[in-house]
């Protein structure tokens, strides 16, 4: 889906601007251009089909009926499966909980889309199968989704709303009186395309600077942090390897399919599964980029409890790892 993004990036920077592939500069400015463009482009996107559905479609009338109904974590399943189907890494997953948020779906719910979608993708599944056989690829399945619901179902019931950022609300705001407009107008889809453009393009704009220093960060990390450099921490066999391997995972940024590789290195040194795991789902679902494009949505308390709750989760399916497998 993203390859002619990739082959544009490999031309601007290899070609272009001559920077020696695989070096460390290479790497990370590479990292850096397919990245940006990729969320822009996504973001986009993103945002102009919510403003469309929420145009024409009674999203306040899902709102309440996830809100009022007891579907008895249904919903939560429902988000995190979605999660699992979508190939993006933990910043590419923030523009559609962008567009969750303004759609004013349950922000439990929405949270439980943003911890499984950069865990779990089908390509990943196929390299983990082919790496590390049917048993593990299950387990790691099931854990990713259920890592979702569980991360949705604690953060939904400890009522977060109030501390989503005010640009949240007034884009709530702003969009319940766009859906009472249009509602009002007589206009068919086509003359309300360029109002619909418009507000994406302004959401878009709103988060730009986010999305350039996140990703810039995480460029950093991918060119010039070796991997060396975690082996020595997290090696060792002992009770304190697991949550070390996610303290250390978060501040790295990848998306899932380039960090399996890393960890059958690390299988094959002998660092067990389940703290190898443990890292790759902090890397790819916890990350510092990540946390800089939220900036825009949530406070820095409630980036906090977010990473706080999803890291506890993370290092509970670490241990399980190492003791099933």
């Amino acid at each position: 889906m993203f390859d002619w993004i990739q082959s544009l990036a490999d031309w601007l920077v290899y070609s272009l601007l001559k920077v020696t592939p695989n070096s460390h500069l290479g790497s990370a400015l590479n990292f850096f251009v397919y990245d940006t463009i990729k969320i822009l482009i996504l973001l986009f996107i993103v945002t102009f089909v919510m403003g469309t559905v929420n145009a024409y479609f009674p999203i306040d009338r899902i709102r309440n009926f996830l809100s009022r109904h007891k579907l008895y974590g249904f919903e939560y399943l429902i988000a995190s499966a979605f999660g699992a189907i979508t190939p993006f890494c933990s910043c590419s997953s923030v523009p559609l909980f962008i567009g969750f948020v303004k759609g004013g779906i349950p922000l439990g719910v929405t949270f439980a889309f943003l911890v499984t979608s950069p865990l779990v993708n089908a390509v990943a599944v196929a390299v983990f199968l082919g790496m590390f056989g049917t048993k593990a690829t299950i387990i790691y399945l099931v854990s990713g989704i259920l890592l979702g619901v569980t991360s949705g179902i604690i953060l939904g019931k400890l009522k977060l709303e109030s501390l989503l950022t005010d640009w949240v609300r007034e884009i709530w705001e702003k969009a319940e009186a766009e859906r009472e407009t249009f509602e009002l107008e007589n206009k068919t889809f086509f003359q309300r395309l360029p109002e619909i453009a418009q507000e994406a393009f302004a959401i878009v704009k709103s988060v730009f600077l986010y999305v350039i220093v996140g990703i810039g960060i995480g460029a950093i990390m991918h060119g010039y942090v070796p991997e060396a450099f975690f082996e020595k921490y997290i090696g060792r066999d002992t009770w304190y390897s697991v949550p070390i391997a996610v303290i250390l995972g978060v501040p790295m940024y990848a998306n899932v399919t380039g960090i399996i590789p890393i960890i059958q290195v690390f299988v094959d040194k002998g660092i067990p599964i389940g703290t190898s795991l443990a890292f790759m789902m902090a890397i790819v679902g916890l990350s510092i980029p990540e946390a800089t494009l939220l900036k825009k949505v949530m406070t820095m308390k409630l980036i906090a409890i977010f990473f706080g709750v999803v890291a506890l989760c993370i290092i509970f399916s670490g241990y399980m790892f190492n003791i099933v497998l």
